[in-house]
């Protein structure tokens, strides 16, 4: 157990600091900034409407005590910035109904629901780093031995992916889960997800 609770603690580190990495990191020369026009590009325009795009995604998260699935809908994009030389910044919303497992304590399983607004930069065409809290709502207050005062949470991700090609993304995160203290206990849940999105 404790050699699994040191790699999800790496893991959640890794993705901390690769993210903070890319973010103060000066793009390659080579590389262009979303929406500038390239050749087969016909237009910046082209570029801004594939954002647009609405999606359908699996996430997968685990824990050393429990582990979470999730089926999200993302909305069209909401709200976009399109910078002259470091690319573009996003908003959408991830509608997401999830099932989490553990094989601790009474409760070994609940639901979850959530709406999280999700901001993501795009330095250029295949590369996103990810940030969005929003809140969520657990169907139970107990669960993995932890005992929840609020069945209301907050739900936090941070994380990084790549557009495969215009249909798939794929991408790692961190989520944490709290009330953010509004009552006590406030125990929290943690998990490094997988996340891949189809987008049509």
């Amino acid at each position: 157990m404790y050699l699994n609770r040191a790699l999800a603690h790496a893991a959640r580190t890794l993705v901390c600091s690769v993210a903070a990495t890319a973010f103060f990191w000066p793009l390659p020369g080579a590389a262009q900034p979303v929406g500038t026009p390239v050749a087969g590009d016909s237009s910046r325009g082209a570029t801004q409407a594939a954002a647009s795009t609405q999606g359908l995604g699996l996430r997968l998260g685990y824990q050393s005590d429990y582990s979470k699935a999730s089926l999200v809908y993302e909305t069209p994009r909401l709200w976009g910035h399109q910078f002259q030389n470091w690319g573009r910044l996003d908003l959408d919303v991830e509608l997401g109904v999830s099932y989490w497992r553990t094989n601790e304590g009474k409760s070994q399983s609940m639901g979850q629901l959530s709406a999280i607004p999700m901001l993501r930069w795009w330095p250029n065409e295949s590369f996103y780093l990810e940030l969005g809290s929003g809140p969520t709502v657990l169907s139970r207050s107990e669960f993995a031995g932890l005992e929840f005062s609020t069945r209301f949470q907050f739900g936090s991700h941070v994380g990084m992916g790549l557009l495969i090609d215009k249909a798939h993304r794929v991408g790692i995160r961190y989520s944490h889960y709290s009330n953010a203290d509004i009552k006590k206990p406030n125990p929290g849940l943690d998990v490094v997800e997988l996340a891949y999105t189809y987008r049509f």
